[in-house]
């Protein structure tokens, strides 16, 4: 399309030399990959577990038994935060609901995730902690900061 416009433009032959060279440029400009400017994508996985990259991260995933440093927001569907850290907090990857779990484990040192963890990859029917409420979808935005080892004693705390 844009060859033909600078085929016809020139062929007016009303266009100045240096419109022409900047005609040229803008010609060779390919246009912008659709994949570039579209909005992240939302993926559900198998167990479903929703998540978009917001940013993705380029080091290591961490295993279920590593330690990790995140920084996060929790979030109900209705958009109430329940809980959030102001500086990285450390955890086991073991120790926290099976979908935060499976999300950690796909992210990437560096990266930054959105998740909507269902209730039954959460709290489920009962709830927790009179914050969230019982059958509650979880979201959380969370930046994996950096991946470590834990202490083998430490494995043993694990949630039901």
């Amino acid at each position: 399309m844009r060859l033909r416009v600078f085929r016809l433009l020139v062929a007016e032959s009303r266009i100045f030399p240096l419109s022409i060279t900047a005609l040229l440029l803008v010609a060779a400009i390919p246009p912008a990959h659709p994949a570039a400017v579209a909005p992240p994508a939302v993926v559900t996985t198998a167990s479903g577990l929703r998540f978009e990259v917001l940013r993705p991260g380029t080091g290591a995933s961490p295993g279920a038994d590593q330690a990790v440093l995140i920084r996060y927001e929790g979030r109900l569907a209705d958009g109430t935060v329940f809980d959030r850290s102001d500086e990285p907090v450390g955890m086991l990857v073991a120790n926290v609901v099976p979908g935060f779990a499976e999300a950690l484990r796909m992210m990437r040192a560096g990266g930054t995730y959105r998740f909507w963890i269902p209730p039954s990859l959460a709290y489920g029917a009962r709830g927790a902690g009179g914050v969230i409420p019982p059958d509650a979808e979880l979201e959380f935005t969370v930046t994996l900061v950096r991946i470590g080892r834990p202490a083998p004693a430490a494995v043993a705390d694990r949630p039901n």
